[in-house]
């Protein structure tokens, strides 16, 4: 794909002229509509858009998901009806209609864009700053797959357009310096430069030099100026910066929100719902749109849209002939793009014998050293904590600007970008990332999470010192109440193992299953405990230790397990005889029927559950919670433990009082 190539039909200035008028009017007619929105942003970037979607974007409508289309991400989300305009026009799927329930329940059009939800939006973006990172996860995996496979399988663009606010975002700091020391040339952003935000004209809040900023990150930098309506010259500049190829490019241009409103042009107001009845219709005169009409998009103009929708069919055929005849590892290719792993793979995980004591951020990295040769899209690092959090991988191959091919990824001092880039870099296809940092330090990476969740990303996190056992370095860095939280998000994988074949079985669902998991894992070693190894970990919980009759049921999940079993065997020298329940994963737990749940935790017998940590949410499971209800304290981390009542003696003593 040659970023010096002409567009494929030369343009027609008129037709132009009127599609991007055209979208114009659909931006301000489906916020109208649903009386809810943002119009201004969609009216500016018009022409902008238009460029991408006739002349320079590589895509085929009708196969959304060709493996090496050029990437679109609107990373200033709220503008999503600009999207959604492009996405009709071009025949992506989305009808008028669809477009007349903007943000409408159960419509096509949501608020901001949703990757799966919508044919041709590649992330969720809303959040400002998470587009930003994503991109950079996106250049970065087709940089690793155009270095491993050859240009001729890959070689594609990402373009980003991203505001005001996802600059002043702390997330794009972060990924934009991770960007410019990864030289990633096949990234062109767009920075619409508005000086319009909620509040008022930027200058309110902000005074810095983006240009500055950007050159100091390594980044092409380039002020295109006055240009937002001139097709031309945003064309050339988005091929002159396609055309470098050692650094990743940022556009600066200057727009007018709400153009061309005779009255609401660079008006803050146009940046959310403002132009209602007699606004619009002023608008369209000035388009020259029926002021009667809404949605009006005239068969001319469809047929120009759908025709440049269309064009791109016959660069998909080219690119799967190359594929066809190319001389590679064709199962290494699909098992990348698609993130899975190559015949094998689950027996090369590793088992532990009764008794030995591993802890299972250890257990992780020999799990992550075993599976690496056999995922290809592995690429493992950690936030400044790589050797902390389990994530050095054994003989790794950094990736660099001069070794994209590397499996070993240092993140820097990063969460919030490490996650975002993550999710990025999954979505794309080519890589399965792994990030690591502290589970405390998961506040700074949480926006993201979430966004991982949200997305469905094949992101896994390995968050380690997993509770007060962390010890001397006291309550700034001993989580509480994390564990809590990222349970608290809706389908994401949480796992908390009892120990390192319970961290065997949660790689095993990591790597099989779709979306992101979150490994939680001790610092501290763990015993290995007797039937782990066969334990429904898939189930997220299951009877580790069963007892004739059992008065009780004592249950936990990752190192306070081994405080259960402790305790059951002392109350079976006392003729009380205790159930053991092993729950390392709440979310699959609660995924399971209700008749096997409640043949694991036995409703008709007390039940006690422990954990070091918040006892919020356990009392789903349990009738009484032994925690950490208060921050901890500096202090050996079996102190700390002790003195907050995370013991079997602790448990002991508490199941005597249930039991009277």
């Amino acid at each position: 794909m040659s970023p010096a190539s002409a567009s494929d039909a030369a343009p027609d200035p008129a037709l132009d002229r009127l599609g991007i008028n055209v979208i114009r009017g659909l931006s301000m007619d489906a916020p109208h509509a649903a009386k809810s929105g943002h119009q201004g942003t969609a009216m500016a970037l018009a022409p902008l858009a238009h460029v991408l979607y006739t002349r320079v974007m590589n895509y085929d409508a009708a196969n959304p998901d060709w493996a090496d289309r050029d990437r679109f991400i609107l990373s200033c989300g709220h503008a999503s009806i600009l999207q959604y305009s492009l996405l009709h026009l071009t025949g992506f799927g989305l009808t008028l209609d669809d477009l007349r329930e903007f943000r409408q329940w159960g419509s096509a059009t949501p608020g901001h864009p949703e990757v799966g939800h919508t044919a041709g939006v590649e992330v969720t973006t809303g959040p400002l700053g998470q587009g930003f990172a994503n991109g950079v996860g996106m250049g970065l995996a087709e940089a690793r797959l155009r270095a491993e496979f050859g240009s001729d399988v890959a070689d594609h663009y990402t373009f980003v357009l991203c505001s005001d606010g996802d600059l002043a975002e702390g997330v794009s700091h972060e990924a934009a310096s991770m960007a410019g020391h990864l030289g990633l040339g096949r990234l062109i952003y767009v920075y619409d430069l508005n000086h319009i935000s909620i509040d008022g004209n930027t200058d309110l809040w902000l005074s810095d030099d983006p240009v500055g900023r950007f050159e100091s990150y390594q980044w092409h930098v380039e002020d295109l100026g006055e240009v937002a309506d001139d097709l031309d010259a945003l064309e050339a500049g988005l091929r002159r910066a396609m055309a470098v190829t050692d650094k990743p490019s940022l556009l600066v241009l200057r727009s007018h929100i709400g153009a061309p409103s005779p009255d609401l042009t660079d008006d803050h107001a146009a940046h959310g719902y403002a132009f209602k009845d007699d606004e619009i219709a002023a608008t369209k005169a000035v388009l020259g749109l029926p002021t009667d009409e809404s949605f009006y998009v005239p068969d001319n103009v469809i047929e120009y849209y759908r025709a440049a929708g269309r064009r791109g069919a016959a660069k998909r055929e080219a690119w799967q002939d190359r594929l066809d005849a190319a001389s590679i590892d064709k199962d290494r290719y699909a098992a990348s793009v698609a993130g899975t792993a190559l015949d094998g793979w689950q027996d090369a995980l590793p088992s532990w014998e009764v008794g030995e004591s591993v802890a299972t951020r250890n257990a992780s990295k020999a799990c992550l050293g075993a599976l690496a040769p056999l995922v290809p899209g592995l690429v493992s690092g950690g936030a400044d904590l790589t050797g902390n959090t389990g994530t050095a991988l054994p003989d790794p191959t950094p990736l660099t600007k001069t070794s994209p091919t590397g499996n070993q990824l240092y993140f820097g001092v990063r969460e919030h970008g490490m996650a975002a880039v993550m999710n990025g870099a999954a979505l794309h296809g080519g890589i399965v990332p792994v990030g690591g940092t502290f589970l405390v330090f998961s506040d700074y990476a949480r926006p993201a999470v979430r966004l991982s969740a949200l997305c469905n990303a094949k992101v896994i996190y390995s968050f380690t010192h997993d509770s007060v056992g962390v010890g001397e370095d006291g309550p700034t860095h001993q989580p509480v109440e994390h564990v809590a939280a990222l349970r608290s998000i809706p389908d994401l994988r949480v796992i908390r193992p009892a120990d390192a074949n319970e961290t065997a079985a949660a790689w095993r669902l990591a790597i099989a299953g779709d979306g992101p998991t979150a490994l939680i894992l001790s610092r501290q070693n763990l015993p290995v405990l007797a039937g782990t190894a066969a334990g429904a970990v898939d189930h997220g919980g299951y009877v580790l230790v069963d007892a004739a009759n059992p008065a009780v049921t004592l249950m936990g999940a990752g190192s306070e397990v081994q405080w259960c079993v402790a305790a059951a065997e002392t109350l079976a020298a006392d003729g009380i005889a205790a159930r053991v329940v092993s729950l390392p994963s709440w979310d699959l737990f609660a995924a399971q029927s209700y008749a096997y749940r409640q043949s694991v935790i036995d409703p008709s017998i007390p039940s006690i559950s422990i954990e070091a940590g918040v006892t919020m949410g356990w009392h789903q499971w349990a009738d009484h919670a032994i925690g950490i209800d208060r921050f901890g304290a500096s202090a050996p981390g079996a102190t700390v433990m002790t003195e907050l009542g995370i013991s079997a003696d602790a448990l002991v003593a508490k199941t005597r009082a249930v039991l009277g």
